[in-house]
Order: structure tokens, then sequence, then C-alpha cells
């Protein structure tokens, strides 16, 4: 019994553990420092053919050619050889150190086309990764869930494919982490941060959404348009407030008086004497009058009668 409550500990600790773990190392976005304004960035040469559309900075150090600008249109500033360009490079060089330490990895197909993909970091045995049709990178309805694929070597689009944002997923949060070089296919539609350490090559008509950044070699560009990926502002579901509806003042109920009848006493009725009310009374006093009268004279005469 108490074997098997070590062996119950032991196994309990161990998912703690490895749930706290799990918490520890989930993906996070890199941070591009003072490269995050420029939309393309390069080591050696910057070379444009067509009318490519660069909506952010254009940035070279420590070379000093940038070609092709007109016909392409810079929407944004130059930076070629410059301490803001050197500066670029640097924290570029930080940001590509991070995403390659990030961990845990789970490692995948070199061929990301028709898949989808939740938050995390990948990589592939191989190497190498390739998007052929549509890769899906869904949030899950989290707008800051981090995607960070990492490669040993390339990272090769074919035609027309695609990478499509789902659940809340921004491009700004997508990073690509490629250990040589990276090629973009024709007329394809990629999403996210491409962190190259050698170069980078656009065909005709491939569109980014996010940023090109190579460290050490050349960015070529034929007919695209890139647009500097940045993040909408997150805005906070509020709490709903309660609203506290006053409780009503009670109508008072009146309880109405009872109404009291008065039934009224009735006045005796006095004999009918023929004699106006009025002129009865005048009568009995006139005969009460006569009588005491009478009764006076009486006694009167009686008692000098007994006087004499």
């Amino acid at each position: 019994m108490k074997k098997l409550n070590k062996v119950s500990t032991g196994v309990l600790v161990a998912t703690i553990i490895l749930g706290l773990a799990g918490l520890v190392i989930a993906a996070t976005s890199v941070n591009l420092g003072t490269a995050d304004s420029f939309a393309v960035l390069a080591g050696s040469t910057i070379t444009n053919t067509g009318s490519s559309v660069i909506n952010g900075d254009l940035g070279l150090s420590p070379g000093t050619s940038v070609t092709g600008f007109p016909p392409g249109t810079l929407n944004g500033t130059q930076h070629a050889a410059d301490t803001a360009a050197a500066n670029a490079q640097a924290a570029l060089t930080t940001a590509y150190n991070n995403a390659t330490g990030q961990t845990p990895v789970s490692t995948v197909p070199t061929e990301l086309g028709g898949t989808t993909k939740t938050a995390g970091v990948y990589d592939s045995a191989a190497g190498t990764f390739g998007i052929t049709g549509t890769l899906t990178l869904d949030a899950a309805g989290d707008p800051n869930a981090v995607f960070i694929f990492k490669t040993a070597s390339t990272l090769i689009t074919a035609g027309a494919s695609n990478v499509v944002l789902a659940n809340g997923a921004q491009a700004c949060n997508v990073f690509w982490q490629v250990g040589s070089s990276a090629t973009l296919g024709t007329n394809s539609t990629f999403k996210g941060n491409i962190l190259a350490l050698t170069s980078a090559t656009l065909t005709t008509g491939a569109n980014v959404e996010g940023r090109v950044l190579a460290r050490n070699g050349a960015v070529t560009l034929d007919t695209n348009t890139i647009t500097r990926a940045t993040c909408a502002a997150v805005t906070p579901t509020p709490t709903p407030s309660l609203t506290q509806t006053p409780n009503p003042t009670p109508t008072p109920v009146l309880t109405p008086t009872p109404t009291l009848t008065l039934t009224p006493t009735p006045v005796p009725k006095l004999p009918n004497t023929g004699i106006a009310p009025d002129e009865k009374n005048i009568h009995w006093n006139i005969l009460m009058s006569a009588g005491i009268l009478a009764l006076s004279i009486f006694f009167y005469f009686g008692r000098r009668k007994q006087t004499a």
C-alpha cells in the first residue's frame, strides 16, 4: 500500500511539473525592436523589377546598393548604410536568435499546405518548410496568438499558394525564422514576418502582409506588394454592468372610511289642538299666569283674615 501511494504521489508531482512547464514555455511574440518600422531590410543589396509597392520603411546595411525605385514605389523612408539601418540589423539579429530559441517545438511535416495550425512553435525533421496550396493559421479567437515556424535551411512557397489567417490571427504575430534563404512563388499570398539569415527572393506577383528581413544577403523583388504588419489594438470585452432597477414606490391602497348613515330620531308628534304652535304657547302662558295670580290673591286675603 505504501509503495502504491509513493507511485501515485510521484505521478501527481510529475503531472504538476509538466503542466507548469507548459505554462512557462509557451510561445511569445518576437520583439523586432528598431526593425519594426521596416517592411524590407537586407544586408548586401536590394533589387527591384517592375511596379513593386513597399508600405513601410526600406533599409540596407552594411550594403549600399538599392535599385529599382522607381519604378517601384516606397511609401516609407529609405535607409541605406545609415545609423537607422545598422540599428535595425542589430535588432533583427536579436529577434532572429529569440525565434530560434523558443520552445516547446512541435515537429511537423515539411509540407504545410493543406493543413491548419494553431498557435505554437513548429519545425520540421527535414529542416525546411514548403507551402503548396493553403496553410491556415487559426488563433482560436485569441488576437494575441503567436505562430513561429523555424527552419534550419529554406522556406519555399509554390505559385498561387496562400497563407490564411483565421479566428483572430494577425500577421504581426507570425514569424518565419529561416536558416538560409526564403523564396516566395509567383502570385502567392504570404502572411508573417520573414527573418532570414541569408536572403529572400520574391518572384513575380508575390504579395506579403508582414515583413521581408534578411540579415546578411540580398532581397530581390519583382512586381510585389509588401505591407508592414501592425497588430490591431485589442479591445477588452467590457464587463456588463448590473443596472439596478429601483423598486417602484408602492401606491398606497386607501381603505375607504365607512359612511355613517344617520337615521334621524323621530320628533314626537304633538296632539292636534287646532292651534298653531305659536298660538298654543301663548294660550298656555296666559292660563298659567292667571292661575298664579289667583293663588296669590287667595293666600293674601287668607292671611289678612287670620291676622284680624
